[in-house]
């Protein structure tokens, strides 16, 4: 499942000017509705892997980002199943002051899950009164989480339990964009995102701007990235460090991980350097690796698994 991110910021920050520089999806800026998109990670390891496989065909690791019309609890609520949050601030107009607008975004999250979890105790005391004891549970769990923000506290630092089913927005990861002098230009990153990446280069003073935007998140969300490889296509794939070669199974197919077998793992670092997967083979630098392996950043995986 693609790495899913939610923009995020108060009126004319820019929220869907980054949305259209990191998709390319042309949305109008004043849509009174929700847009959704993908953006690519680039990664130039993924141009040396299907070098060496002489694939026909590379496909980046993507992210689903979502750009909503507001900050109101209704529209911040299509958000609570994202991953991470990139916070959009004005640093561009006469009288932008990113800092203060950085601190009303977090209330207006705030606020947001405040309303959520009154919304959500409502409903469980309701259905509490059929006797269900799970539920009553939940309820005593929501009133004294309501309590603590209605005190001035956070999600962050209550130390009950909260519900897993409330998601709330104020605990994901956040990356910060400013837009302006400071931060990113998004204006000029959508011109030059209609540009060929040479031509683009020749106009940046660095890297784009955009793939330090991704670098964050990616750092934020602690992901690692691996690669699967082969004559029709090389392919670069998003996982969260720590997890299994049988979770990155699950990441390329669901049939994958049912039917997993064992996997055959090469660094690309390996790869590389011996050319070939026959002579990484020779050298001892290709093997096999069960379900539970843990998957390093830069591992390519072939895996073996039965329909």
């Amino acid at each position: 499942m693609a790495l899913e991110v939610g923009i995020v910021g108060l009126p004319r920050a820019g929220k869907t000017t980054l949305f259209n520089a990191l998709t390319h999806a042309g949305a109008a800026i004043h849509d009174a509705k929700p847009h959704v998109g993908v953006a690519p990670i680039a990664d130039p390891r993924l141009a040396e892997l299907a070098r060496l496989e002489s694939s026909a065909k590379l496909t980046p690791a993507a992210i689903r980002v979502q750009d909503v019309p507001g900050t109101g609890s209704a529209l911040l609520g299509n958000l609570r199943r994202v991953d991470a949050l990139l916070c959009v601030v004005d640093g561009y107009s006469a009288a932008a002051v990113p800092d203060r607008d950085l601190e009303q975004l977090r209330l207006e999250l705030l606020v947001a899950d405040h309303e959520h979890v009154e919304g959500r105790l409502e409903r469980v005391r309701t259905q509490a009164k059929s006797g269900d004891l799970r539920l009553q549970a939940e309820a005593v769990a929501l009133e004294a989480l309501l309590a603590h923000l209605d005190a001035g506290g956070s999600f962050a630092d209550f130390g009950g339990v909260v519900p897993g089913e409330l998601e709330p927005l104020t605990t994901k990861p956040a990356v910060v964009v400013e837009n302006g002098p400071r931060g990113i230009d998004l204006a000029l990153e959508i011109e030059l995102a209609e540009l060929s990446e040479e031509d683009a280069a020749e106009f940046r003073d660095g890297p784009s701007a955009l793939e330090e935007v991704v670098r964050r998140l990616q750092d934020a969300l602690d992901l690692i990235a691996f690669f699967t490889g082969g004559d029709k296509e090389s392919r670069a794939w998003t996982l969260r460090r720590g997890k299994t070669a049988l979770d990155a199974a699950a990441e390329i197919h669901s049939d994958i991980a049912r039917g997993f077998i064992r996997c055959e793992v090469i660094r690309l670092a390996d790869f590389v350097e011996c050319g070939s997967r026959a002579e990484a083979a020779r050298r001892g630098l290709q093997r096999l690796e069960g379900k539970d392996y843990v998957v390093e950043d830069g591992d390519v995986l072939n895996i073996r698994f039965s329909p």
